[in-house]
């Protein structure tokens, strides 16, 4: 996977890129099974495939950590806007 590609998959969304690495997972099973059939010659294409889709689970993971970070300072601007009513109140 060259850099573009990679630099592209970040504007992806989650369910895209999940789509993606299950494609990609489908596409490694088989290039296995031709390597193993002797059919195919480059005996590097699996492993390229599996690097291609731990960096596709590793954007996804990236994705759900920030957007849990994004919930998260949300829901501590609620709780600060509340206890600083509160205390205007008293």
């Amino acid at each position: 996977m060259k850099k573009k590609d990679y630099i592209d998959l970040k504007g992806k969304t989650i369910k895209e890129l999940t789509k993606m690495a299950s494609d990609k997972k489908m596409e490694a099973i088989k290039k296995k099974m031709e390597i193993l059939g002797g059919r195919e010659k480059n005996l590097k294409l699996h492993r390229q495939i599996r690097a291609e889709v731990a960096k596709i689970l590793t954007l996804i993971r990236e994705k759900e950590i920030v957007d849990q970070l994004k919930v998260e300072s949300e829901k501590l601007k609620v709780d600060k806007e509340v206890v600083t009513k509160k205390e205007e109140k008293k």
